[in-house]
């Protein structure tokens, strides 16, 4: 199934591939648009990468069902360590995905998987 990024994806220079077992990877690239502090990523640049990773795996896990309204009940984003100016990895998985909710985890690195950057938790509506 190919992936439909946003416009906001596209101006970011999101990227999509797949890992090892088939599951959807999402990369960002440096910028200076992403700036933070010197010599880090801002953390909405890695908030909005983990919101991205977590709709375009949820839309996949959806398939036929494009219909399904998805809207969120919340985000929560814990920042683990600062993300420098290199290549951020993501990556979501679907905790439950109900009749109603959806919980979706997701999470970001750079060097390491096992060291995230950033992890989001993220509870969304269904209606169908």
């Amino acid at each position: 199934m190919a992936i439909t990024l946003s416009p906001y994806a596209r101006t970011m220079g999101f990227e999509t591939s797949r890992d090892a077992e088939g599951h959807l990877l999402m990369t960002m690239p440096y910028s200076i648009a992403m700036r933070g502090r010197p010599g880090f990523v801002h953390g909405g640049a890695l908030a909005g990468l983990l919101e991205t990773v977590a709709y375009a795996t949820l839309s996949e896990a959806l398939g036929s069902d494009d219909k399904a309204v998805v809207k969120p009940i919340n985000v929560t984003v814990s920042f683990m360590r600062g993300a420098t100016e290199q290549l951020t990895y993501a990556r979501a998985t679907i905790e439950r995905l109900g009749r109603r909710v959806a919980n979706v985890e997701a999470i970001a690195w750079q060097d390491d998987p096992e060291k995230p950057v950033a992890v989001a938790q993220m509870n969304v509506m269904l209606s169908r």
